[in-house]
């Protein structure tokens, strides 16, 4: 039981991770902190948070969730930092984590061992306390990259919230995180945003827009996610983001060629490995997510 917690930011990831511990009964007292005013009253007024509060909110704190832009990790830590006792634990959820920990070694020096970094996978396409929902993180991967100065006890403060929310527990280091998630993650966002915004700048989009489909919105999903976060994120994971970016770069300048060359079977090798790939990542998943089979023995 988690007796009080502060959550800094109380939108979809936030806001879906208190939502989870209220309807687990895992949590007594939540305060929401958030730059935004009317974000944070929005909170309270959902019932996702019982009250809003400021950075003076983490005293007496269980735990602390960073559920911001990973550019504020920094600045948040060091204005909480005054307020932070002993025994409380603070976590974040962004995306990347090499720059997260660098934060927050600077930020809280030799109390960083409080700080244990985590990153759940799971999101949607709106924004706001409005889109928080409590079984956003049911059978989804939560990344946790520990430090070598976190007590176990204070990992497992963390891992049990999140196993409370539904979340499947996972770990890596942070370098091994950033390396994977340039590649699963913050390269499909930057592809999805990267042809909407070249759409919307062809002179005749509107038509271009009237006439996409379904194909069209679940490639491009993800580009209606929060850009001030995304931005973040880019910059922050830059060499691994541009090493990913290189290779598929690489990989198009290969398709180019067979099709310029009109190489029907080299086009088609290449849908086929892919095809073959994704069915084979489907099935997987599946497999994973189904339930054991019954015993039926008398």
């Amino acid at each position: 039981m988690i007796n009080k917690l502060v959550i800094f930011g109380v939108g979809l990831i936030g806001g879906s991770f208190a939502r989870g511990l209220k309807k687990a009964g895992a949590v007594r007292h939540i305060v929401g902190v958030d730059r935004s005013e009317a974000a944070a009253q929005r909170a309270v007024e959902l019932g996702i948070v019982d009250e809003a509060g400021g950075p003076e909110a983490v005293r007496g704190a269980d735990l602390v969730l960073l559920a911001t832009p990973v550019a504020q990790t920094g600045p948040i830590l060091a204005a909480l930092l005054p307020w932070l006792d002993s025994h409380t634990i603070v976590t974040d959820a962004g995306s990347t984590k090499s720059d997260v920990v660098a934060a927050a070694r600077a930020a809280l020096g030799a109390r960083v061992a409080q700080f244990v970094p985590g990153h759940p996978i799971a999101g949607r396409e709106t924004n706001g306390p409005d889109a928080a929902i409590d079984d956003l993180y049911v059978g989804k991967k939560f990344v946790v990259t520990p430090l070598a100065e976190n007590p176990p006890a204070a990992v497992d403060r963390v891992t049990d919230a999140w196993r409370a929310c539904g979340a499947i527990i996972h770990r890596l280091t942070p370098g091994e995180h950033d390396k994977v998630f340039a590649s699963v993650s913050h390269l499909p966002h930057l592809l999805a945003y990267a042809l909407v915004d070249d759409i919307a700048n062809k002179p005749h989009a509107d038509l271009l827009f009237q006439y996409a489909a379904s194909g069209f919105r679940d490639f491009t999903r993800i580009a209606g996610s929060s850009p001030e976060m995304w931005r973040d994120i880019s910059m922050a994971n830059r060499v691994a983001l541009l090493a990913e970016l290189d290779a598929y770069m690489a990989q198009l300048t290969q398709l180019r060629a067979q099709l310029a060359a009109g190489d029907g079977a080299g086009l088609e090798a290449v849908y086929g490995n892919a095809q073959r790939a994704r069915r084979n990542w489907i099935e997987a998943i599946e497999a994973a997510e189904a339930p054991p089979p019954q015993d039926t023995a008398e």
